[in-house]
């Protein structure tokens, strides 16, 4: 939302009663922009046009009641992400349950206290902003991931199917849905490495020599650096996954050479993800392996490269995993296996 006019946010008033807009008025004026309305008709109107950050909104009015106005209001995508609270004289359990079931975040009831109103609009407006900052950081997330892809000369789907397919696979682990939505946001970064990567290696369509193979390795290493460390969080997490999805359930992989359960299990299941993508998925150097090829090499490498628990979790989320690969999918390549899975 972008409603601030200088700092001062913005608040939509209504109430069919001057009098309570006046109350409301002298008890926010002096720290936000209030706009005003005294029916739902002319609530939805202002919203539309001006977006404000927060609305406070009576429920019975003549013409169309607040409980219309605010289902309305959600039902638009354009006015569904503004905050309503109720400010009632209905002050019954059910009235207050009425107003939270159609999407309101609090219920204010009359009279009211001016220093709690502007308590709970401090607090709301203050989740706002925590939701604003959290959705700008998942974007520069995404776009950096996509970044990485893009320079490797692959479309940007490759982010998001193997994104959603580590979430989906999470979730068989046993992840709460909040998890896998970490993961889902945090994947994307998984090879943001090779931004430092020569594009005469990243997009070379042959096979690497020993030494351009090392200096490919490098890409795990390196978006470590740029996602840096953080104490917590998805950045956090991020830099795990960056780090770590090469590494191997046998210790054959890299950069550390970690063995097993010394892999963090967010980069096992990473890894999982991001090499069935790869290898169902044209690139420079190969074409599309089959679904079927690409799945007897990873069962086949369970234990080796792969978490063998986690393979059984891919195995059992396989028709969930497909939906999301055919929602996403590239231009059509070559369906022949390949000898590139080492090139990953």
């Amino acid at each position: 939302m972008e409603s601030m006019k200088g700092n001062r946010r913005t608040i939509l008033l209504v109430d069919d009663e001057p009098t309570n807009l006046q109350i409301l008025r002298h008890t926010l004026q002096s720290d936000y922009r209030l706009l005003f309305a005294k029916d739902g008709l002319k609530a939805m109107e202002i919203a539309c046009a001006e977006t404000p950050d927060l609305i406070l909104m009576d429920i019975m009015m003549p013409g169309m009641s607040g409980y219309e106005a605010c289902r309305k209001l959600k039902r638009n995508p354009a006015t569904a992400p503004i905050p309503v609270i109720f400010v009632t004289a209905l002050s019954d359990a059910a009235d207050e349950q009425s107003g939270f079931d159609l999407g309101a975040v609090d219920y204010i009831t009359k009279p009211f206290s001016p220093l709690i109103v502007k308590a709970r609009v401090r607090t709301h407006l203050s989740l706002v902003q925590a939701e604003t900052l959290r959705r700008t950081r998942l974007q520069i997330v995404q776009c950096l991931g996509m970044a990485a892809e893009y320079k490797d000369n692959e479309t940007g789907m490759h982010v998001i199917r193997m994104s959603h397919y580590a979430r989906t696979i999470a979730l068989a682990a046993g992840y709460s849905e909040e998890a896998a939505d970490d993961l889902l946001h945090a994947a994307p970064m998984h090879d943001v490495g090779k931004i430092g990567i020569p594009d005469a290696i990243l997009q070379k369509p042959g096979k690497l020599t020993p030494a351009e193979w090392e200096i490919m390795k490098d890409h795990t290493e390196i978006g470590g650096r740029i996602i840096g460390r953080h104490a917590d969080g998805l950045l956090a997490m991020a830099r795990i996954i960056a780090l770590s999805h090469h590494e191997k359930w046998d210790g054959s992989g890299y950069p550390n050479g970690l063995v097993a359960e010394e892999i963090p299990h967010v980069a096992r299941i990473v890894a999982i993800a991001d090499v069935f993508d790869a290898l169902t998925s044209v690139r420079p150097y190969k074409p599309a392996w089959t679904v079927e090829d690409a799945v007897e090499l990873i069962q086949r490498e369970s234990g080796r490269h792969f978490d063998p628990d986690l393979v059984d979790c891919f195995m059992d989320c396989l028709p969930e995993i497909l939906k999301i690969k055919e929602r996403w999918m590239d231009q059509e390549g070559a369906p022949a296996a390949a000898d590139a899975f080492a090139r990953r």
